[in-house]
C-alpha cells in the first residue's frame, strides 16, 4: 500500500512509516489515495505495545492515545498503517478500504467483532462487541499474515447489547 496525500500539503511522515519523534500535531487528519485501495482518511496517533500493520485500536480523542481493540471496548476505532508501538507516532486509517488483522476463517462481507485477541477482529457474533461502520471486504488472506480487506466509515465501539 502506497497512499499519497490528496491535499496540497507536505507531510513529514509517510502514511506507512512510524517515527520515534512526533512530526505532526496528534489528531491531524489527512486524505490520501492508493492505486489499489482508493481514497482513505487517516489520523495521526501515538502507538501502543504489540501494534502491527492492520492492528485495530480504539483511540482517545482527548490525548490521542491508542489501545489495541478488545472485547467490551468503547470509542472510535482505527487501523494501524505501520508497526507503531509504544512511544512512537504513526498513521491509522479511519475511512475507506482498509486492511485489518482478523482471526482464522474470517469471511468476506462479514460483520466485524472485537475478540479476546487484542488488536484483531473476527466475524463470530459476540453481543456488545460489534465494530460499527466496519464490514469485511475479503476473506482472510492467509493464516500466516492474518489480514483481510475492510470497508470502514469512521468505525466505533459502544459496548452495546445488540449483536
Amino acid at each position: 500500500m502506497a497512499f499519497f496525500p490528496l491535499e496540497q500539503v507536505v507531510i513529514p511522515q509517510a502514511i506507512a512509516d512510524t517515527s520515534t519523534t512526533q512530526l505532526l500535531p496528534l489528531g491531524t487528519r489527512i486524505k490520501a489515495v492508493d492505486s489499489t485501495y482508493g481514497v482513505g482518511e487517516f489520523i495521526y496517533l501515538t502507538g501502543v505495545a504489540s501494534t502491527v500493520v492492520g492492528s485495530s485500536v480504539t483511540f482517545n480523542m482527548d490525548d490521542h492515545t491508542t489501545a489495541l481493540l478488545a472485547a467490551n471496548a468503547i470509542g472510535p476505532v482505527a487501523f494501524a498503517m505501520s508497526i507503531n508501538v509504544a512511544s512512537q507516532y504513526g498513521w491509522y486509517q479511519i475511512y475507506g478500504k482498509a486492511v485489518g488483522k482478523v482471526l482464522a476463517a474470517f469471511a468476506d462481507n462479514a460483520n466485524c467483532y472485537a475478540t479476546a485477541t487484542a488488536g484483531s477482529m473476527d466475524d463470530a457474533v459476540v453481543a456488545g462487541d460489534l465494530v460499527k461502520n466496519c464490514k469485511g471486504a475479503s476473506a482472510i488472506d492467509t493464516p500466516s499474515t492474518g489480514l483481510a480487506e475492510l470497508e470502514i466509515q469512521y468505525p466505533f465501539m459502544d459496548d452495546g447489547l445488540t449483536a
